[in-house]
């Protein structure tokens, strides 16, 4: 029996408690499936979990996660402390006969067990709930830095965005195009990269598993009209309103946020129209970056929230979907500038 290593009991504990991405969820059926301690250990977490399975699913509050993973801390820091005790009380009584011997060794071998399985749970879920933060948080700086980079380039070019010039009804669509024609949404922020304001790894949340960061040096970047394709960018940027607008950074606007759920599986083949139909999952469900518990937004003042539904501070407005539009081409615009619309 092959044993497993931390990281594929962590695996397995994420795909038990449904926190794992399609990807990590073919890994982890994979394992099951090829090795015996995958299969006792998914079987266990799942009849320790069952009770669970009654209780209807909301949205757990940072507050109450956070005093969670410190009672968990606390019961496991105890439990090896009253372990500890029970050892050292142990070593120093004498044994009277055989069998009380190893009657005492066997109740001590459970307690190991016990605290064992404790100590696993509660230090899985800690990390698990440590890990997603830290993600979070370094996504929220990572946002900063990108308004830094378009705040400095404002300053250099009359207060205003990066911006590209497009034919009417172009596509925005075509994240990765390299073609001579402004097709796609993310080509005026590769500005930013191609003029040294900001590396193309910052483009990519920690927590987006189907990210990767973009390994360019500074010639490789001005051989590229765009992003190298949809793993390298996992943030959505705002698309301007059809009417004239001023193109500079507006406080009350947003501006950014993580990757929008509506536009996760874009056609590979440039030649084909996008013909995106919204259903009731795309409309409920928030980006795959953070396992859809919520998006960080970025706003004109620099200024980054995680909201955990698609609704922000400043508004009603979904900032991932076009009022009044539930069928995309690819190139639709927004009809006023306090309709939020993120896209590729």
């Amino acid at each position: 029996m092959r044993s497993l290593s931390n990281q594929q009991k962590q695996l397995l504990f994420d795909y038990c408690i449904g926190l794992t991405s399609q990807e990590e969820t073919t890994k982890a059926k994979a394992l099951i499936s090829s090795n015996e301690a995958a299969v006792e250990l998914y079987k266990k977490l799942k009849s320790s979990f069952s009770p669970l399975d009654s209780l209807e699913l909301e949205p757990c509050p940072d507050d109450l996660a956070e005093r969670t993973v410190w009672r968990l801390s606390n019961l496991a820091n105890s439990s090896q402390n009253r372990l500890g005790q029970l050892i050292a009380a142990e070593t120093t009584r004498k044994v009277a006969v055989k069998s009380s011997f190893w009657g005492k060794r066997i109740a001590i071998a459970a307690v190991f067990l016990i605290v064992g399985t404790i100590s696993f749970a509660s230090f899985t879920g800690i990390a698990n709930y440590s890990r997603q933060k830290s993600w979070r948080q370094q996504c929220a700086i990572q946002l900063q830095q990108i308004w830094q980079a378009l705040n400095q380039y404002s300053s250099y070019n009359d207060g205003k965005l990066p911006t590209l010039a497009a034919a009417a009804g172009s596509p925005w669509w075509k994240l990765g195009y390299q073609g001579k024609e402004n097709h796609s949404n993310t080509r005026p922020i590769w500005l930013l990269v191609k003029n040294n304001y900001i590396k193309p790894a910052n483009f990519v949340c920690p927590g987006a598993s189907q990210g990767e960061a973009a390994q360019l040096d500074a010639l490789q970047v001005q051989d590229y009209n765009d992003f190298p394709g949809r793993e390298y960018m996992t943030y959505s940027f705002k698309i301007s309103c059809g009417s004239v607008a001023s193109g500079k950074l507006v406080y009350r606007k947003v501006l950014m946020a993580d990757s929008s759920p509506l536009f996760e599986e874009l056609p590979r083949d440039y030649s084909q129209s996008l013909g995106l139909r919204l259903t009731r999952d795309l409309l409920t469900l928030n980006s795959i970056n953070h396992r859809r518990r919520g998006q960080n937004v970025l706003f004109g003042d620099g200024r980054v929230e995680f909201i955990k539904t698609r609704f922000t501070s400043l508004s009603e407005d979904d900032i991932f979907t076009l009022r009044d539009t539930d069928i995309y081409q690819g190139c639709e615009l927004p009809s006023c500038e306090s309709d939020f619309f993120l896209a590729p």
